[in-house]
């Protein structure tokens, strides 16, 4: 069976909904993973420490459509309008952090952004972009780089995993999860086995070049309803705790796998999924 991809989904504004790229249509990827993959983030108006769906679930059902190749940016949310935003690319910055490391400066999208966030989430907000120059490693085998993504440039799953899991959620009497609760770039299918996104570490895909990093941890994300912006736990993260804790890092669960960006160039969906080098042992 070929291994193909399956859907590409990028992310416009960290936490918020993806948007799909159609089959047919070519999508690019720079060093910092698909274009205009989390460029904008929502930060708290004080200190700047970016709005995530851990505490703010009702992200997951803010659209965010790039317009005019990335000029342009449109934000909808149920009961909250419509909101066209001319994106700035440089002008009045503001510090910004994630997870409490500080990021240096964001380009502020002004008090329309502002006031639109801050009305839905219910306290004081300010939406941002990278700025220009922005440089930030990854981490992990491969660390590249990365924009306002967690640390990686690249969320890559596979069909195979998420049937596996769900199988075992099924066992349990709960109800299955779709594959948008882990919010990945890249969902494969083809591959028979689960988890074998987490043995490759050097795969193309179209003219890209991809390097394994690190497999994803997850942490209360997964358990937020993405068509709803609504907590819905405690699946998955309930079954997956049974099977796939990581030692080495505080016994957190994974699922799916970060990858950097060795080449730049297009993918589509329906392309070939080629593995040049895999985990020393793994035969798949």
């Amino acid at each position: 069976m070929a291994v193909t991809v399956h859907t590409l989904t990028y992310y416009p504004v960290k936490g918020c909904a993806g948007v799909s790229v159609a089959a047919g249509e070519a999508a690019e990827v720079t060093a910092t993973g698909l274009a205009h993959d989390r460029v904008f983030m929502v930060v708290d108006a004080g200190d700047g420490s970016f709005r995530s769906q851990r505490n703010n679930p009702r992200l997951a059902v803010v659209g965010a459509g790039v317009l005019d190749d990335g000029k342009g940016l449109r934000l909808t949310a149920p009961g909250a309008g419509a909101l066209e935003l001319d994106v700035a690319f440089d002008g009045e910055r503001r510090e910004v952090s994630l997870f409490g490391r500080p990021m240096g400066e964001a380009v502020d999208q002004g008090p329309q952004a502002a006031g639109w966030f801050s009305n839905l989430l219910g306290s004081p907000c300010r939406l941002v972009r990278v700025r220009p120059g922005f440089d930030r490693d990854g981490w992990g085998e491969n660390p590249g780089k990365v924009n306002f993504g967690d640390a990686h440039a690249i969320s890559l799953a596979s069909l195979a995993s998420l049937d596996d899991l769900n199988s075992r959620i099924l066992e349990r009497g709960a109800e299955p999860v779709p594959m948008d609760r882990f919010r990945a770039n890249i969902v494969i299918t083809g591959w028979p086995a689960p988890h074998t996104e987490d043995r490759f570490r050097h795969l193309t895909i179209g003219t890209v070049g991809l390097g394994y990093s690190v497999r994803a941890m997850r942490c209360a994300v997964p358990m937020v309803d993405q068509a709803t912006g609504r907590p819905s736990g405690p699946e998955p993260i309930r079954t997956l705790a049974g099977y796939r804790r990581e030692p080495e890092y505080d016994g957190k669960v994974s699922f799916a796998t970060k990858a950097a960006v060795l080449r730049e160039g297009t993918l589509a969906v329906g392309d070939e999924v080629r593995v040049h080098t895999w985990e020393p042992g793994f035969q798949p």
